[in-house]
């Protein structure tokens, strides 16, 4: 036991987003309380593994104990239970950084999502990874005693709390390195200070995880035998309480479903199952095992640049680092697991896994591995599916810019909403629209556009919903982005329906293509009128071949940025050029009609750039000039009931 200083203790008030989370914890959101163990033993576990790393350079780190292991006990009496590791320890800095700051980003939007509801909140909280925090679950008051393998024994520390608005550090004397962590119980929690109770916990969630956990064997004392022989004395020690074996050295077929569920939230500090997983050896020119998870829900950083995303490194069975991004493109963040490599030195660095062939067919395995994964789980569960789409899927669209390797293998796992169905589920797979595609068409048909409303209301579709020919529908801020890298899909071309001359190919019969022509020439005069008026507007005026219903639209001509790319530079802070529109007309709509023959050129300049500002509005959701529309609009009322 460490004995307390009498110097340097300091009061330290929590950050508000603590305090807000822990006395959440405290008013029992969770359902199942006994996690809390689970979670302070990962810790100490990943204490020992990063003990083991650093001792890789550094052997005195032992200090002479090379037996690393996490010890968990208790006191009825006093109704407390400890959790002691002899792992890397904390100095005062890290444990004021750690223990005091739940993490550095994404709470803000954690706190947004809080409902209410304990339920919903508790899986929110699940998904935030609050780690140590989860003690205050049971536990009145949490007392931390630590010190860095390394350090002497005098820069001991000892943080405590009592899970309101502050705690205390203060500098130990701590003959042994690691960390100790002794929970009070609360009195309703009094049933967690039992040995039996404790060894079924460990046994259910830490029992596959490498490093040992041991809890005390009471001494047996001598007794007698049936035949009056003495049974000697069995003494007390400390019995190991898990199997300790690394559950992905282990074959396959040694393993179940809930011991897979059970590593997972040991290495992620997910409270929810995984979706699915895929566990795997490879062997060959390369010899390493991988292990990888799909996540139910997106954790709350996932849009987080600054935050290391990536899977945990072992070489040989020896820990070597967490968040390694070398082995899993960014696309696949989301991703969680880990990668145990023979090919690799013990002492590896980073710079090392930077360029180290090793590494790029580690990379390349995973990558394909998960991607496969994924393939199967689109073809065989579709439910799961577009669980995992809907929580997943605008990060797998950032895939083919990133990954040209395998971007056909990331085409096929996108999915968008399209006119097929009505409602604006992303569930429509390119597969999905290719096998669906009419007789003649060789094109694949989309639109960009802010929401699905203004996508599925678009004028441009008129012309395709009387054909009956389907159109996907996209309308998420990074969509306009993947379609710069993803032209094609099994050979077909992906074609905007808001973009240059609209060509439907073999869709269209001969007599319809000559009726186009005519209606170019015929209209060539009431176009250059137009035109005349909207000079400094637009590109061009165009009969169009699109519109049915509607009197005009506007598209982007094939050689230009589209509105939305525009958009999502400017939102970048990133220069952009001046593009104008290409304005079409629906020649045979009655207001055009009325348009083409009013004869005062003022009104009739009105008219014009009030179709023009409508279809404006049609495709983008907004004009330069409102306030000049509203006054057009308001003239051209008054005028028509004169």
């Amino acid at each position: 036991m460490a004995e307390a200083a009498a110097q340097g203790k300091q009061t330290h008030g929590f950050q508000t987003e603590v305090k807000q989370l822990l006395q959440l914890m405290i008013h029992s959101l969770y359902s199942n309380k006994e996690i809390f163990l689970r979670e302070l033993i990962s810790n100490a576990a990943d204490a020992s593994d990063k003990l083991r790393f650093e001792a890789l350079s550094n052997n005195d780190l032992y200090e002479g104990d090379g037996h690393l292991r996490v010890r968990v006990s208790f006191d009825e009496e006093k109704n407390t239970i400890t959790i002691d590791d002899n792992g890397i320890g904390m100095t005062q800095e890290e444990a004021a950084e750690h223990l005091g700051t739940i993490a550095k980003s994404g709470t803000a939007d954690f706190f947004k999502n809080l409902s209410g509801d304990k339920a919903k909140d508790s899986q929110l909280i699940g998904q935030f990874g609050v780690g140590f925090y989860s003690a205050f679950i049971v536990a009145d008051k949490v007392v931390v005693r630590s010190r860095k393998a390394g350090a002497s024994a005098s820069e001991g520390v000892e943080w405590t709390s009592e899970g309101e608005g502050d705690f205390t550090l203060e500098t130990i004397t701590k003959e042994t390195r690691g960390t100790e962590i002794t929970l009070f119980l609360s009195e309703e929690e009094k049933e967690f200070a039992n040995d039996y109770k404790l060894r079924e916990i460990i046994k259910k969630y830490s029992d596959h995880i490498s490093t040992p956990v041991e809890m005390f064997k009471a001494e047996i004392p001598e007794s007698e035998g049936e035949d009056g022989e003495k049974i000697p004395a069995i003494p007390g020690e400390w019995e190991v309480i898990n199997k300790a074996d690394a559950l992905w050295t282990l074959d396959k077929s040694e393993l179940e479903d809930k011991d897979y569920q059970e590593f997972y939230k040991h290495i992620s500090h997910d409270f929810d199952d995984p979706m699915t997983w895929a566990h795997n050896k490879v062997e060959g020119k390369s010899e390493y095992t991988s292990l990888l998870y799909i996540p139910k829900k997106a954790p709350f950083d996932l849009w987080n640049r600054d935050k290391q995303h990536g899977l945990k490194l072992y070489v040989q069975r020896v820990f070597i680092m967490d968040d390694a991004e070398q082995f899993m493109p960014t696309y696949l963040r989301f991703v969680k697991g880990l990668v145990d490599s023979n090919d690799l030195p013990l002492n590896v660095s980073r710079e090392i896994l930077q360029d180290n062939k090793v590494t790029q067919t580690l990379r390349k395995g995973c990558t394909s591995r998960v991607l496969k994964m994924l393939d199967r789980m689109g073809k065989n569960n579709k439910e799961d599916y577009q669980v995992f789409w809907n929580e997943f899927g605008q990060v797998l669209k950032e895939g083919p810019a990133e990954d040209i390797v395998n971007k056909e293998a990331i085409a096929k796992l996108l999915r968008f909403a399209s006119t097929h169905n009505d409602d604006a589920t992303q569930s429509v797979g390119f597969a999905d629209y290719v096998e669906r595609m009419k007789e003649g068409q060789d094109k694949i048909y989309y639109i960009v556009a802010d929401s699905y409303e203004a996508a599925k209301n678009n004028p441009a579709l008129e012309i395709f919903r009387k054909k009956g020919i389907e159109v996907v529908l996209m309308f998420d801020r990074i969509d306009e982005w993947l379609l710069s890298h993803l032209n094609e899909f099994d050979g077909k071309s992906l074609v905007s329906v808001t973009r240059g001359d609209l060509d439907l190919g073999d869709l269209d019969d001969e007599e319809t293509k000559k009726a186009q022509e005519e209606a170019d020439k015929t209209f060539e005069s009431s176009v250059a009128r137009m035109k005349g008026v909207l000079a400094a507007d637009v590109k061009d005026v165009k009969v169009s071949h699109r519109l049915t219903d509607s009197p005009a639209c506007i598209v982007t001509d094939s050689s230009d940025m589209s509105a939305q790319m525009i958009e999502m530079m400017k939102q970048m802070g990133q220069p952009v050029p001046d593009v104008k529109p290409v304005f079409e007309v629906n020649m045979e709509h009655e207001l055009v009609k009325h348009i083409d023959q009013v004869q005062d050129e003022e009104q009739y300049k009105q008219w014009v750039e009030v179709l023009l500002d409508q279809a404006t509005l049609a495709e983008r959701g907004t004009i330069n000039d409102p306030g000049s529309f509203v006054k057009r609009m308001n003239d051209l009322m008054l005028s028509l009931t004169k």
